[in-house]
């Protein structure tokens, strides 16, 4: 019986790497909104609402651009926090809180997206 043995080359596979998420926390409490970073790189990015308050908060996230999308996180409640993922274009973009008075009171930041 004859035994025939097979040699396999192991060769590595190169991958495209995706790169990670961009990511930034937006603080609020009463009555303001702290952002973790000023800038991020445009593709994907993590928005993360913290709400550190008293008071329910939510997030609006839109572009400095005509008819930009405005990207939201809900309602979170005290102690709570919730995030979103986009892919963000480069540019100014505006967020705030979209409870009744709360942005007249402050509750606003700019993040600027680079290329």
């Amino acid at each position: 019986m004859a035994v025939v043995l097979l040699a396999a080359a192991i060769v590595p596979v190169a991958t495209a790497a995706t790169p990670a998420p961009a990511r930034v926390q937006a603080s609020a409490e009463e009555f303001g909104l702290a952002i973790s970073r000023a800038s991020i790189r445009s593709g994907p990015a993590i928005v993360e609402l913290v709400n550190y308050g008293e008071d329910d908060h939510d997030l609006a996230l839109r572009r400095l651009a005509r008819g930009a999308r405005t990207y939201r996180i809900g309602i979170v409640h005290p102690g709570g926090t919730d995030d979103l993922e986009a892919r963000l274009r480069p540019g100014s973009y505006r967020l705030w809180c979209t409870l009744a008075g709360h942005r007249a009171r402050g509750m606003a930041a700019t993040l600027i997206v680079l290329r």
